[in-house]
């Protein structure tokens, strides 16, 4: 049991320049008895309520380092505090605020909300266990306009899908990674690295790009890049729902569309799931 959706505002200041982190916290717990549940004995509940409240001063007594940090803080806190509390799961997203720049320069108090991905974690650990940690991305959207095809695939008596070798690849991406036995990591900069590696696999080099010839495909390239270049990930999951555009015939209003106007295909949108790590890991 515990405490979904716990929403705040943490501001701290420097002089004149301010920083900000938004955060929504969810914060979950197994207890050593299940007498709550079997009996109506509530002695060792710990009230969600109080849950909320633990995660509000955590934030003020201790700031917000890293996403990370701060789900490591709040298991920490309720591993030390309750001897009750067996299991506990912290998960933690941010709101994308970024600060805001007038003619290149940093403002030092005004932030603007930029959609381009949200940033989440999540922090696990049993009792004489080890602490466990994820982290990944979400709602990011992307789109080539090229170098993205699908041929050469299974047709039989149902199969109505043209051939394409030229066609627009656009997707929303979610994508989540372990870094297995939490260590002292730089969380911030991992992350960072994570999402250019991601950006970089999708689109390619930026004189030419790459070719996609699957949507398949790029999930499994980005899957490779982050884990050839960010050692720390153990295993990572990433997630493409799929935005079909089909172009749209104008020859009614006397004109040729040569994949200037396309419509987007609501539903039904295709999907592709991957998950992939390191053979030592899994071996372990």
């Amino acid at each position: 049991y515990g405490k979904n959706t716990i929403k705040f505002l943490r501001l701290h200041k420097e002089g004149k320049k301010h920083f900000v982190k938004e955060v929504e916290v969810c914060t979950h717990l197994r207890l050593t008895s299940a007498q709550e549940y079997l009996e109506g004995n509530n002695s060792l509940v710990i009230p969600t309520d109080t849950i909320k409240n633990i995660v509000l001063v955590l934030a003020k007594k201790n700031g917000i380092p890293s996403l990370e940090q701060f789900a490591i803080d709040i298991c920490n806190h309720f591993m030390t505090t309750f001897c009750q509390v067996m299991y506990v799961k912290t998960y933690v997203q941010e709101v994308p605020w970024q600060r805001l720049h007038e003619n290149g320069v940093p403002h030092i108090h005004s932030f603007i909300c930029v959609p381009d991905g949200i940033r989440f974690c999540e922090a696990e650990q049993c009792r004489n266990g080890p602490l466990i940690v994820f982290a990944g991305i979400k709602d990011l959207k992307l789109m080539k306009t090229t170098q993205s095809g699908f041929e050469g695939f299974y047709k039989n008596e149902h199969t109505t899908l043209p051939e394409r070798h030229d066609r627009i690849l656009c997707g929303e991406l979610f994508c989540k990674w372990s870094y297995g036995e939490c260590k002292d990591f730089d969380f911030d900069c991992i992350w960072n690295k994570i999402r250019e590696c991601i950006l970089e696999a999708f689109s390619g080099p930026p004189d030419c790009g790459e070719y996609s010839a699957s949507y398949q495909k790029t999930v499994n390239c980005i899957q490779m890049l982050v884990l050839s270049k960010v050692s720390q990930v153990q295993v990572i999951e990433v997630v493409l729902n799929n935005t079909f555009y089909n172009v749209l015939d104008m020859k009614n209003l006397g004109l040729t569309n040569d994949k200037e106007v396309l419509i987007p295909v609501e539903a039904p949108y295709g999907s592709c799931a991957c998950t992939l790590g390191r053979k030592k890991f899994f071996e372990a």
